[in-house]
C-alpha cells in the first residue's frame, strides 16, 4: 500500500544520514541537528554559489544540555534549528535538553523517527531563542499489539501451560469422582454425582469449592459456632462455621463424615471442609447439604404429625443411626462409630419428610481389628436433658464401645418421645416440648438430671391418650424399651429399625 512505500523510503534515507553522521563521528550537537526550513532560492547576481550547509551560523538558540564549547550564557550559535527535546531513557527517569541543530540532515532529524529505541520527541523552531519557549511531551506508550515477538511468544506459551494445568486437574478430579463411585457399586456408565453426594473428594478440591461459596445468612447458632446458608454452583449448602476452640470437634466431624461407605440417605450429606485464616482469626468451615425445613427440634415446633408421618420420621431416623452403628466389614470396609450426642437439634428434616442425622463432632469409632476405641479429643461433652443414666452416674465403661451404642439408645428413646407428642389422634395432640420438661430447669445441671433420671428412676410424661390409639401404644412401647435404666436390657437400633418396618409396612406407607 502507498503508506508501507513511504515508510519504507523514509526508513532508507534514515539509515543513509545516520551513515554519514557515523562518518563524521558522533557528538550530542550533532546527533540532533535538524531543520524543515529550506534555504531561500539563490537569486540571479548574488555571487558565487554557497552550499546550504556552508551558511554563517546567524541563528541564536538556548542551549541546556547540549551545549557546544562556544557556547555563551548558555548560548549557542548555528546555520540550522534551533531545538528542544524530551526523552526517556531505560530507567524511567525523563529529561528535557535544548540546544543548536546544524543544517545538515535537519530535515529528517526534526521529525524524529518512530522507531527510534528510546522513547522521545523532539521540536524545532527557526528565530532566535525560540526552543526555550518550546515544551514537547512524551509519545504515548507503545499499546499491547506492538510488543516484541518475545514478548508475544511468552503470553501465548503461558496460555498454553495453563489451559493443560486446568484440563489435567479437571480429568484428575472427575476420574477420582468415578473411581469412588465405582467403588460403592453406584456409579453408572458416563455419569458422574455431585460432591455431595462422595466422601472421597480431594483436600485441595474441598478447598477450592469453600473459596466458591457465597454466604448468604446466619440461620442458625450453637455452642460450636454458627451455622449460614450459602450457595454453590446456584444450589443452596449449609456452611457450618466452627469458632477456634472448637476446633478438635470441626476435625474429627470431618474425619468421620470422610470414612469409607459413610454415606447413606439418612445421613447429612457432606460437601467439603476448609480452614481459613491465620493467627487469631481462624475460620473452621464444614459445608454439607442444606435441608430447608430445618432440624427436627424446629420441625415438631410447628407441625403436627400424622400415623404416616410420625412413622416415616421414626423409621428414616432409625435408618440412620443404625448405619452409623453398623461396622462393614471388607479391605473397604467401614468401622462402627456411636453418634453420643443424639437429641432432635442434630437431626435434620428432608424435603419428603424423611430424616437425616448431623453433627457427629463428638462421635467415636470402634477398630474392630485391634478391639480399641477411638475417642476424640474434645473437650465437648453431651446434651445433659439426653444423656443416658450410666453417663450421668459416671458409671460408663469407656473401653467399652458398646457402652456408647447402648447411650445413644437411650436418647434415640427420647426422640421418639418427641415425635409422637406431636401425633394426632382423635383430633388430640400434645404441645411440643423437650424431654423432661416439667421436671427440670430449661438449663439442667448434671445434678438435676442426675436426680430425676438416675435417682428418682423417673422417664418422660406419657398421655393416657397413647393407650387407645394402636400406633402410639407400639410407639410408646418402643421407646420404653430404648430407654430401659440397664443399657444390656435396650432394644439395638437395628430391632428398632425392623421394629419400625413391620409397623410401616402394615400401615402401607411407602418410605
Amino acid at each position: 500500500p502507498p503508506s508501507c512505500l513511504l515508510w519504507s523510503v523514509y526508513g532508507a534515507l534514515l539509515l543513509l544520514l545516520s551513515s554519514a553522521d557515523r562518518g563524521e563521528g558522533q557528538n550530542p550537537d550533532h546527533v540532533l541537528q535538524g531543520t524543515g526550513v529550506k534555504p531561500e532560492a539563490r537569486r540571479p547576481g548574488d555571487g558565487p554559489t554557497i552550499a546550504p550547509e556552508d551558511l554563517p551560523r546567524s541563528l541564536s538558540c538556548y542551549c541546556s544540555g547540549h551545549c557546544p564549547d562556544d557556547a555563551i550564557n548558555n548560548t549557542c550559535q548555528t546555520n540550522g534549528q534551533c531545538f528542544a527535546i524530551i526523552e526517556q531513557d531505560e530507567h524511567g527517569e525523563v529529561q528535557l535538553t535544548s540546544g543548536c541543530m546544524k543544517y545538515e540532515g535537519s530535515h529528517f532529524q526534526c521529525k524524529d523517527s518512530p522507531n527510534a529505541q528510546t522513547r522521545r520527541t523532539i521540536e524545532c523552531c527557526n528565530t532566535d531563542l525560540c526552543n526555550r519557549d518550546l515544551q514537547p511531551t512524551l509519545p504515548p506508550l507503545a499499546p499491547t499489539g506492538n510488543r516484541s515477538p518475545h514478548w508475544l511468544a511468552f503470553l501465548i506459551s503461558m496460555t498454553v501451560c495453563c489451559c493443560t494445568l486446568i484440563c489435567v486437574t479437571v480429568v484428575y478430579y472427575y476420574r477420582d469422582c468415578l473411581t469412588c463411585c465405582c467403588q460403592r457399586g453406584k456409579a453408572q456408565p458416563g455419569k458422574l454425582e455431585r460432591p455431595s453426594k462422595t466422601s472421597f473428594l480431594h483436600p485441595q478440591v474441598q478447598r477450592t469449592i469453600a473459596k466458591q461459596i457465597q454466604m448468604v445468612r446466619q440461620i442458625g447458632k450453637g455452642r460450636y459456632g454458627e451455622v449460614w446458608l450459602g450457595r454453590w454452583r446456584g444450589e443452596k449448602v449449609a456452611v457450618k462455621v466452627f469458632f477456634t476452640r472448637e476446633e478438635a470437634s470441626w476435625f474429627r466431624e470431618t474425619e468421620i463424615y470422610q470414612t469409607v461407605l459413610m454415606r447413606h440417605e439418612n445421613i447429612l450429606g457432606f460437601i467439603a471442609a476448609d480452614i481459613k485464616g491465620t493467627g487469631a482469626f481462624t475460620q473452621l468451615f464444614l459445608i454439607t447439604d442444606y435441608h430447608e425445613n430445618g432440624s427436627l427440634y424446629d420441625f415438631l415446633k410447628l407441625t403436627t404429625l400424622d400415623t404416616q408421618a410420625l412413622l416415616r420420621l421414626a423409621y428414616s431416623a432409625a435408618c440412620g443411626l443404625c448405619h452409623l452403628h453398623t461396622e462393614i466389614y471388607g479391605t473397604q470396609g467401614k468401622p462402627a462409630i456411636a453418634h453420643r450426642d443424639l437429641k432432635s437439634k442434630n437431626i435434620l428434616i428432608k424435603k419428603n419428610g424423611s430424616c437425616c442425622i448431623a453433627d457427629l463432632g463428638l462421635a467415636v469409632k470402634f477398630n474392630s481389628d485391634t478391639n480399641e476405641v477411638d475417642i476424640p479429643l474434645s473437650t465437648r461433652v453431651g446434651t445433659r436433658r439426653y444423656m443416658a443414666p450410666e453417663v450421668l452416674d459416671e458409671s460408663l465403661n469407656k473401653n467399652h464401645f458398646q457402652a456408647y451404642i447402648m447411650a445413644d439408645m437411650y436418647s434415640f428413646g427420647l426422640i421418639v418421645w418427641e415425635m409422637t407428642r406431636r401425633c394426632v389422634t382423635g383430633g388430640i395432640v400434645e404441645d411440643y416440648q423437650l424431654p423432661y420438661y416439667d421436671m427440670v430447669p430449661s438449663d439442667p445441671s448434671y445434678e438435676d438430671m442426675l436426680e430425676v433420671v438416675c435417682v428418682k428412676g423417673l422417664r418422660p410424661t406419657v398421655s393416657n391418650r397413647w393407650n387407645s390409639d394402636e400406633c402410639l401404644r407400639a410407639m410408646l412401647k418402643l421407646m420404653s424399651e430404648c430407654w430401659a435404666h440397664n443399657p444390656a436390657s435396650r432394644l439395638t437400633i437395628l430391632r428398632v429399625k425392623k421394629t419400625l418396618a413391620k409397623m410401616v409396612e402394615s400401615q402401607d406407607i411407602k418410605i
